[in-house]
């Protein structure tokens, strides 16, 4: 990067991935590489119990499906505002809290900047969704509050906070000609979070922008939330979810439920969870299903299996549709994923993010033929069938697919600047 020392960092510390971008001298902020040429870092932490080291973003879960023995950790993020958050959970090297899990991972993200910039500024803005928890004021600012302490324990100096969909709109801003009224439209893994914001080059050079943010709004529905629905329609079924046994009832869904959510497959592991698996066998008439259950459990397949449906999901967007492979659980299993199933199966879902960016528009005083733009950024953004739904709900706006993995961590680093 050219020039002098970034004042700032801006980092976007996403459920699935995280990025970092600093503004360099000629004013235009860049994003960090974290791994070789990759800006974007999977929000993964890898505990190796081989070799007692840790690992993170894609080494982290490259070692775990290559056999690695250790522990994996995912949808960090997710935890904030948990009572989780704070529970010590087992690693190689002893027990540790699940926020000093995420200062490592902050602390991880400064070491490679530093290591590109030549320097570690001070100071960082962090991205916070909307709302970290919906309808729960004290949580979500306790959220915030741990997610503030686990980055000075990182070692950042001065911590600050940005809304992630306004940070999305100050780096979006750098490419309007003209003014517009635009409702920022950020989908990540975990949360959905609008900001209806006038934009515009005479607009940008101001330092106080309160005036030009006309309505927010969020809700905490993301990439996470559709692959767990996915899974469980596509995937849990061929290990006996809605699966009747001998006496006609169903089998129990707590423990597949919580198989198809990344933050909690660690827990299925333990010895306890494993023996009320293995107790399930009597629920079964077909119990080749339990039998693959059982292998997930006991081969520690879960976070894998999630990665296939994740990936699937990806993949059905550029190509209509994919298989998620699962012949590494039994010989030739696998299940099919279109771009109609995903649309039927995420209907619900959908709807309620729709809704909550009508709400924004509303909150703003405004109607959705009123917007001169919609500004797509966030991973989970890309889906087809949302892009297809934010169409159908305002006809008449253009809909603008924006930097999906940088353009928050990008839109951080202006607002450090403007501090």
């Amino acid at each position: 990067m050219p020039g002098r020392l970034a004042h700032t960092l801006g980092i976007d510390f996403g459920t699935s991935n995280s990025a970092i971008a600093a503004v360099a001298s000629d004013g235009l902020a860049r994003l960090v590489p974290l791994e070789g040429e990759a800006t974007a870092l999977p929000t993964a932490v890898f505990f190796n119990a081989e070799d007692r080291s840790i690992h993170f973003g894609r080494d982290a879960i490259g070692l775990y499906l290559s056999g690695t023995d250790g522990r994996l950790m995912r949808s960090l993020k997710s935890l904030l505002g948990s009572s989780l958050l704070q529970e010590k959970t087992a690693v190689p090297d002893g027990l540790v809290s699940f926020q000093d899990v995420i200062s490592r991972f902050l602390s991880e993200l400064g070491n490679r900047a530093e290591r590109h910039l030549g320097g570690r500024p001070r100071h960082v803005v962090i991205g916070r969704p909307v709302h970290f928890v919906d309808d729960d004021p004290a949580r979500d600012r306790r959220a915030q509050s741990a997610l503030g302490k686990a980055a000075t324990a990182a070692g950042f100096g001065e911590v600050s906070f940005e809304l992630e969909p306004i940070a999305a709109a100050f780096d979006y801003e750098r490419r309007v000609g003209r003014e517009a009224l635009t409702l920022i439209v950020d989908v990540g893994g975990g949360t959905s979070d609008f900001t209806v914001v006038r934009l515009g080059p005479a607009r940008a050079a101001r330092r106080d922008r309160a005036d030009d943010i006309l309505a927010t709004s969020g809700v905490h529905i993301g990439g996470t939330d559709f692959d767990r629905k996915l899974s469980l329609e596509q995937v849990m079924p061929l290990l006996g979810l809605r699966h009747h046994g001998p006496q006609g009832r169903e089998v129990p869904g707590a423990m597949l439920s919580d198989l198809a959510t990344w933050h909690l497959i660690n827990w299925l592991y333990t010895p306890r969870m494993l023996q009320q698996a293995e107790q399930l066998r009597v629920n079964y008439s077909d119990t080749r299903m339990h039998d693959r259950l059982l292998a997930v459990l006991k081969q520690r397949l879960g976070h894998r299996l999630a990665g296939e449906v994740e990936h699937a999901k990806i993949r059905s967007g550029a190509d209509g549709a994919a298989n998620i492979d699962l012949s590494y659980i039994e010989p030739g299993l696998g299940a099919e994923l279109d771009v109609r199933a995903i649309a039927r199966h995420l209907a619900g879902l959908l709807e309620r993010v729709v809704h909550c960016a009508h709400e924004c528009v509303r909150r703003a005083g405004l109607k959705a033929g009123d917007l001169d733009a919609l500004y797509l950024t966030g991973g989970s953004s890309a889906l087809m069938p949302f892009q297809e739904a934010l169409r159908r709900a305002f006809p008449d706006t253009e809909l603008i697919e924006g930097d999906l993995f940088g353009g928050v961590a990008s839109g951080l680093a202006y607002a450090g600047e403007r501090v």
